[in-house]
């Protein structure tokens, strides 16, 4: 099967691995940006994932959550099962696995025919079709692998087909962020101007509901300055907004109250 989807998910996985390769002890205990969560257990989220994906239940493992305050809802914690799992094994081996799980998806997914990846069925956006649960897949990948690689001082420019989808997936959230969560008013428009190598902009205008625009326009009501790093920490909600206002890494151009007020509510992922 000649699934585009299929060599973005090999990119992202492999990237991983390379992140995580030769990694000491201490180097897989680190926080990361994601909450509650080390280097290692980022692995071990993204092997529950894949686990589950080829059929296999989660461990009969028993997890306070009550002691976890970065838990938030059922899926945080079921999530934490999986982590817990493999909280007591080397980083090294947990590698090991993530390269297993991953190869054996990989099979799994070259072996399904075009009905397979376009049955409609769960996504974590709402039903729609399996395609669009790996391109969703590709990007909860990238954004882990963001977190990992800011841990362990390895980064990457977030450039090529697997940075270009999961920006995309970000600047998708923005019309939520603007219209929904930061209230702007009808015939608002908001631009996002992201510099760096992955850098784009991104125009938001509430009309009825906000959308993203197809053209930018000339005077918007706000204009939100940023480079690549923050804005996908405010989006995927890895930076605190208040430290990020606060530091001016973000500058206005235009309507500063409403600018401040979509940063401060730029976190949309689960």
């Amino acid at each position: 099967m000649n699934e585009p989807l299929i060599g973005l998910l090999d990119t992202v996985w492999a990237s991983i691995v390379d992140a995580c390769e030769g990694l000491t002890d201490d180097q897989w205990a680190l926080p990361t940006d994601c909450p509650g969560w080390t280097v290692q257990d980022q692995l071990a989220h993204m092997i529950g994932t894949e686990r589950m994906l080829l059929g296999e239940q989660p461990p009969d493992v028993a997890v306070d959550v009550k002691g976890l305050p970065h838990v938030k809802n059922d899926i945080g914690a079921f999530n934490e099962i999986w982590i817990e799992a493999y909280r007591s094994r080397p980083g090294a081996e947990v590698l090991e696995e993530f390269r297993e799980v991953t190869g054996r998806r990989l099979d799994q997914l070259r072996a399904m025919s075009a009905d397979d990846w376009g049955r409609e069925g769960f996504t974590p956006e709402g039903p729609g079709p399996y395609r669009k649960f790996m391109a969703i897949r590709v990007f909860d990948c990238w954004i882990h692998e963001q977190d990992i690689r800011d841990a362990v001082n390895r980064r990457v420019d977030a450039v090529g087909p697997v940075a270009e989808l999961s920006m995309a997936k970000l600047g998708e959230g923005m019309p939520y962020v603007v219209g929904k969560k930061a209230g702007a008013p009808q015939g608002a428009s908001v631009v996002f101007d992201v510099a760096g190598p992955a850098g784009f902009e991104l125009s938001v205008g509430v009309e009825g509901r906000a959308r993203i625009l197809d053209e930018s326009p000339d005077d918007p009501t706000t204009r939100l300055r940023m480079d690549g790093a923050t804005f996908i920490g405010l989006a995927s909600g890895r930076l605190a907004a208040e430290q990020i206002l606060a530091e001016g890494r973000v500058l206005f151009d235009g309507d500063e109250a409403l600018g401040r007020a979509v940063v401060s509510n730029m976190a949309f992922t689960i």
